[in-house]
């Protein structure tokens, strides 16, 4: 669920320049490339040479702090990430339920009972529910319903693919994920679609790992997704998320290499690319939530939430792609 995430376009830009430095910012075997007047990767607004560079063991904590004061993004540490990460199990356990039981013939408010009563016997909250005037547990997209699809008597058919989103808060956290289901025999577009969908995601968290940048996945997603032939829906991003439902980082799904806040250990946020068979612009319907696209063409979405690590990224909602 993405609502908070609407593109501001209000990232920072940091520049990493094709200067060859070894320094243990982010990593401890590894290398990134930063100039000395470039703005320092740990976050603090000042330049890399006024800031951490010569320093090998840097204050621990020191990029909490500053990454905060500049950002207001509030990273994890081991504690918050076992929490994150336990409430991101209930999340992929009850997708891994609405895959064995979604057929033709269901209703999406009946995907919603299952999802909730899920949720709530695995001792978690729905997050989605009341969240803003939210009015149920899971969003239920169909089709040409790009995200945020309220469940209610519409009914499954043969041939139709569904995304389901789910976010469940347990002992405080919260973690993000959302799968996109083929029902009966989907027609060839349908399987494209969703097969775009799923490696845009792919290629979104291959960018993920400490030195680059948010702007770097974004990039990744759409270079390879209109390379397809298909289109990224901008209005919506992926977001930091785990202490709530939704914090900073915006991750949107389009970018230039190298621009954005630079990626530290201890982040944690979604990548959850919306991708369009025809065109990106869409249309929120009268119920202020159901986003759909304007052309009507279908719509398809895959979501993880990720944990930035020393070397690359653990999904905190795994499951294959």
């Amino acid at each position: 669920m993405v609502r908070e995430g609407l593109v501001k376009n209000t990232a920072n830009k940091q520049h990493i320049r094709s200067i060859e430095v070894k320094t243990k910012v982010f990593l401890k075997n590894n290398t990134i490339k930063v100039g000395r007047n470039d703005p320092c990767p740990c976050g603090s607004g000042l330049k890399y040479k006024k800031c951490c560079l010569g320093k090998t063991n840097p204050v621990p904590g020191s990029y909490k702090d500053s990454y905060y004061k500049k950002h207001k993004i509030r990273l994890k540490e081991k504690a918050d990430i076992e929490g994150i990460r336990a409430a991101g199990r209930i999340a992929i356990a009850t997708l891994d339920l609405v895959e064995s039981e979604i057929r033709p013939g269901m209703t999406t408010d009946e995907i919603n009972t299952l999802v909730h009563d899920f949720t709530i016997k695995n001792g978690a909250i729905p997050a989605p529910l009341n969240y803003r005037g939210f009015p149920k547990s899971v969003c239920v997209s169909i089709n040409e319903v790009i995200c945020h699809g309220i469940p209610g008597e519409r009914v499954l058919k043969d041939g139709d693919l569904v995304n389901v989103d789910v976010t469940p808060i347990l002992n405080g956290y919260y973690a993000d994920t959302s799968k996109t289901f083929l029902l009966g025999t989907p027609e060839r577009d349908t399987k494209r679609i969703v097969r775009v969908a799923r490696e845009s995601l792919k290629k979104g968290m291959s960018m993920v790992k400490p030195g680059n940048t948010i702007g770097d996945i974004g990039w990744a997603i759409l270079k390879y997704a209109e390379g397809e032939g298909c289109s990224v829906v901008r209005e919506f991003v992926g977001h930091g998320v785990g202490f709530d439902f939704h914090e900073p980082p915006q991750v949107p799904h389009h970018g230039r290499k190298g621009e954005g806040i630079a990626m530290v250990p201890g982040m944690v946020f979604t990548i959850e690319p919306m991708i369009n068979l025809g065109e990106r612009d869409l249309l929120i319907l009268d119920d202020n939530w159901t986003a759909v696209t304007k052309d009507g063409s279908l719509s398809a979405q895959f979501e993880q939430t990720l944990l930035v690590t020393e070397d690359g990224f653990d999904s905190l909602t795994p499951y294959d792609l």
